[in-house]
C-alpha cells in the first residue's frame, strides 16, 4: 500500500502535467460492442462518428463511412459504453491520510488545500470512467471554479455540475457543534460561509447569495447527518415551511434542490417541498416511498460506502459516534433501497465519494445489483436516469447524435457482470482520449 499509492499519484500527477500531449482528439471510435443504454441492446460491430466533441452518428461497421486517413480509435475487442455519472460527489475530500477524519484538519486546512485535493480527485474519477459528476458540497465556491476550470480544458476531470456547501440550521449537520463558543470559522469579510440559515429569510437570503457565485445546485441539509458531531441522522432539522422557501427561491433561480435526508420525516418534509432529490434516504417509510413514487422525487442512495466506513473507519481514527451512526442505518439504508426500487421509485446513481477513496466509485453497482436492480438497471441509473436528474439528457448519459462524445470502454460484459465496469480501460471525453490503459 505504502508502494501503490505513490505511484498512482505519481501516474496521474504526470498526466494533470503533460495535458495537452496526452489527450489525442478521434473522428471516429471502432466498438466492438456498444451497449445502447436506453433499448439494452447490445451491438456488435459498430462506429461512433464524432464532430466537434459530440457524437455525430452511430452505425454499423458496414454503414459507417471512414475517409482515408482519418483519427480513428479502435475498440474492436471492447465493449463501449456511454461515460458514466455520479450524481453525489466531494471531489474537495482527501482519503489519502490515516488521520483523514481527525477534527484537527478542520482547524489547520486552508481551502487552498481543499483546492488541490479537488484537482487529483477529479483526475482520478475521470480515470474511473466518470465523465461527468455532481459535486453536492465543497467550500464556498471551490466546485464552481473547479468545473470552470476543467470545462476550459484547464484542468482534468469530468463535467462538474457543482453546489455550493449544504445549507444547514445552526447546530446542524452542517454546522461546527460542541465546541467553545469562542471556537468560529469564515472565510469571508463578513464573517459568513454562505451554509448556516434559519428561518425563512435566512434562507432566502442563502440561496440567493449562492445563486451569486455561479451554482448549479442547492443542497439543503434537512436532517443530522452520519460525519457530524451532536446531531442524529435521523431527526429533521429544518420545517416544512423553510424547506419550501429554500427550494423556491432556488427552482425561482433556475436551479434544483438536492436534499440531503436521511430520517423519515425529514425526507417526506423535502419531498412535499418540491426538492428534486433525496441523497442517502437511509431511513425511508412506506409512505415516504410512495410519496417519492407519486411525486417523481429520485432518491440518490449511497449504498457502496457503508462497506468501506465500517471495514476501514477504526483504521482511519473515526470517532466513535460516527461509526455507531452509520452502524444504525447502514443495513438499514441497503434495505430501504430494495424496497424503494421494487416500489417503482426514481433512483439516480450516486456514491457519496470523498466519504471513501475517490476513483473507487463504480464499487457500487455491485452494491444496487445485490440489492434488486439487474446490471442494465444499474448502469442505466448512471447514464440515462443520472443524466435526466442533472437536467444534461440533451449532452450526456447516451451515446447517441447530438449528445458528447463521452465514451468508456470494458473487457468483457457489463451485463453479465457489472464489476466490469471497475475496470475501465479506455476514458473518451468529448471526443478526446484521456484514458488509454489497453495490454500493449
Amino acid at each position: 500500500m505504502c508502494y501503490e499509492m505513490p505511484m498512482r499519484a505519481l501516474r496521474l500527477s504526470l498526466v494533470l502535467a503533460s495535458w495537452s500531449a496526452f489527450a489525442a482528439p478521434v473522428q471516429f471510435v471502432r466498438a466492438g460492442k456498444l451497449l445502447d443504454v436506453r433499448s439494452g441492446a447490445v451491438r456488435e460491430r459498430m462506429v461512433v462518428a464524432v464532430e466537434r466533441g459530440r457524437v455525430a452518428s452511430a452505425l454499423p461497421e458496414a454503414q459507417a463511412r471512414i475517409p482515408e486517413g482519418a483519427a480513428v480509435l479502435d475498440l474492436s475487442g471492447l465493449t463501449v459504453l456511454p461515460g458514466l455519472i455520479d450524481c453525489h460527489v466531494h471531489l474537495s475530500s482527501r482519503t489519502d491520510r490515516p488521520d483523514r477524519f481527525a477534527e484537527i484538519h478542520t482547524f489547520k486546512d486552508t481551502p487552498f488545500d481543499a483546492a488541490f485535493a479537488a484537482v487529483l480527485n477529479s483526475a482520478k474519477t475521470l480515470e474511473a470512467g466518470f465523465t461527468t459528476v455532481r459535486d453536492v458540497g465543497s467550500p464556498p465556491f471551490l466546485a464552481v471554479d473547479l468545473a470552470r476550470r476543467i470545462a476550459e480544458g484547464f484542468l482534468v476531470g469530468p463535467r462538474v455540475v457543482a453546489s455550493g456547501p449544504g445549507i444547514s440550521i445552526t447546530g446542524g449537520h452542517g454546522d461546527l457543534n460542541n465546541y467553545s463558543p469562542q471556537t468560529r470559522q469564515w472565510m469571508f469579510p463578513e464573517e459568513r460561509d454562505y451554509s448556516i440559515a434559519d428561518g425563512i429569510d435566512q434562507l432566502r437570503h442563502t440561496v440567493r447569495a449562492q445563486q451569486k457565485y455561479g451554482v448549479e445546485l442547492i443542497k439543503i441539509i434537512a436532517t443530522g447527518g452520519v460525519f457530524s458531531r451532536g446531531d442524529q441522522p435521523g431527526v429533521a432539522q429544518y420545517s416544512l415551511e423553510e424547506l419550501r422557501a429554500a427550494v423556491d427561491e432556488a427552482h425561482r433561480g433556475g436551479r434544483k434542490v438536492a436534499a440531503h435526508a436521511h430520517g423519515a420525516l425529514g425526507i417526506k418534509q423535502a419531498i412535499l417541498a418540491g426538492a428534486d432529490s433525496i441523497e442517502h434516504a437511509s431511513l425511508i417509510d412506506a409512505e415516504g416511498i410512495e410519496l417519492a413514487r407519486k411525486r417523481g422525487t429520485v432518491l440518490v442512495m449511497d449504498v457502496y460506502n457503508d462497506e468501506y466506513i465500517l471495514n476501514e473507519g477504526p483504521k482511519l481514527s473515526l470517532p466513535a459516534e460516527h461509526l455507531e451512526k452509520e452502524k444504525a442505518i447502514g443495513q438499514l439504508q441497503r434495505d430501504n433501497f430494495a424496497r424503494a426500487f421494487k416500489a417503482g421509485v426514481r433512483m439516480a446513481f450516486g456514491t457519496d465519494a470523498g466519504v471513501y477513496p475517490h476513483g473507487d466509485n463504480a464499487r457500487q453497482f455491485a452494491w444496487m445489483v445485490r440489492y434488486g436492480m439487474t446490471p442494465l438497471q444499474a448502469i442505466r441509473s448512471a447514464t440515462l436516469d443520472a443524466a435526466e436528474l442533472l437536467g444534461k439528457s440533451k449532452d450526456a448519459g447516451a451515446v447517441e447524435a447530438g449528445r458528447f462524445a463521452d465514451l468508456i470502454a470494458v473487457a468483457g460484459d457489463p451485463l453479465a457482470d457489472v464489476k466490469a465496469l471497475e475496470r475501465v480501460l479506455v476514458v473518451v471525453k468529448g471526443g478526446v482520449v484521456v484514458k488509454d490503459a489497453r495490454p500493449r
